[in-house]
């Protein structure tokens, strides 16, 4: 089947799947070829897929949604990063911002975005370590 992911400024993957995780807001869902049409919210999380060689890969995702017709999955993402473009350092700098302002908030501290912060920091460093 074919996996195509985009975010509002680029393409980011267009290629050949055997079988899709999907990071939905309401947990993970597997898509194999002739799949039932879907249409769904996108969590935060790692879309992970098998190529035709078997190969694993993985990109890290944030907001959007999921459409499964036939043998064709589409994602547009708010945020989307393929695990080799994923800056590893950067990702953990932004998770312990993220847990600082958590573990002692000040009135100024909106909770909600460093929750999010947290949740999206974690997601490109799994799929940076899943590369």
């Amino acid at each position: 089947m074919r996996l195509e992911v985009a975010v509002p400024e680029r393409p980011v993957l267009n290629e050949r799947a055997v079988s899709v995780q999907l990071p939905l807001a309401t947990g993970y869902l597997g898509v194999l070829p002739d799949h039932a049409p879907l249409l769904a919210k996108m969590g935060t999380g790692v879309l992970t897929f098998s190529g035709p060689d078997g190969a694993e890969n993985c990109v890290a995702l944030d907001g959007g949604v999921a459409e499964v017709l036939g043998d064709c999955v589409r994602v547009l993402a708010e945020r989307a990063e393929r695990s080799g473009e994923i800056d590893v350092d950067r990702a953990r700098s932004a998770l312990a911002r993220a847990e600082q302002h958590l573990e002692s908030p000040s009135l100024e501290t909106d909770v909600d975005r460093a929750q999010r912060a947290a949740g999206r920091a974690r997601a490109r460093i799994a799929a940076a370590a899943a590369q």
